[in-house]
């Protein structure tokens, strides 16, 4: 839990995955594990999921229960912990499959914060309510 409420940490789960996103957009898998730039901005990116999805409450992550928190934290753990062995053909495979998969979820509501949500009323589209 953190003090950090519930919807700044999804909009921090949201801008990381859109980083990751166009860090990578248009590179082969062979260009992004020789770029150390993107890698390395990449896998901060993923850090940043992580840390976050590890700070939801779990009232939050009960009521999206679909999605596997304990995958994307134990992911940050690994990481942060075990950074010098980070296979980038599994990160590669996660950001052409994963990141993608929940873009497209999110053109048709967010799945993390459905609008009906109690956690942040109004949210649409990933967009902050005014």
């Amino acid at each position: 839990m953190s003090d950090r409420p519930v919807v700044l940490l999804i909009e921090d789960i949201w801008e990381a995955m859109g980083k990751v996103s166009r860090f990578t957009k248009g590179m082969s898998a062979d260009r992004f594990a020789r770029d150390q730039k993107t890698t390395d901005a990449v896998v901060r990116n993923l850090e940043i999921i992580g840390e976050a999805a590890s700070r939801l409450p779990a009232s939050f992550k009960g009521e999206h229960a679909k999605i596997e928190w304990a995958k994307i934290v134990g992911l940050r753990h690994r990481i942060v912990h075990a950074y010098f062995s980070v296979d980038l053909q599994i990160v590669w495979h996660m950001i052409q499959m994963d990141v993608p998969l929940v873009s497209r979820k999110n053109a048709k509501g967010c799945p993390l914060c459905f609008p009906t949500c109690s956690h942040r009323p109004g949210h649409i589209l990933g967009q902050v309510p005014a």
